[in-house]
């Protein structure tokens, strides 16, 4: 699904202004998107939560030549899915109303 998608979906489901809609949804990707990058943890109970994870320097090889490079240590937003969310999509996977995109 796209941003546009979801924007439309909310905006069916809502009763709300199209355009009310949107600045909602892009006000809440905002949202999480600042507090990533102060470094917070955003938690969504039942859902699952976002957070910057550290990835440590590392080796790596340019596909092409297959020269060795070395990577920097970078910081990483991440999404973990809560339990509830993961037997939620396994439970419509098993039920056959499952469609990958």
């Amino acid at each position: 699904m796209t941003k546009e998608e979801v924007i439309n979906k909310l905006y069916k489901q809502t009763g709300m202004k199209k355009d009310e809609t949107r600045v909602l949804v892009e006000g809440f990707l905002a949202t999480i998107a600042n507090a990533l990058k102060k470094g917070k943890r955003i938690d969504f109970r039942g859902f699952g939560h976002f957070e910057v994870r550290k990835r440590e320097p590392r080796k790596g090889r340019v596909p092409g030549t297959g020269r060795e490079i070395d990577i920097p240590e970078r910081a990483v937003p991440m999404f973990k899915a809560s339990d509830l969310l993961k037997e939620a999509v396994d439970k419509e996977y098993k039920d056959d109303n499952f469609q990958l995109s």
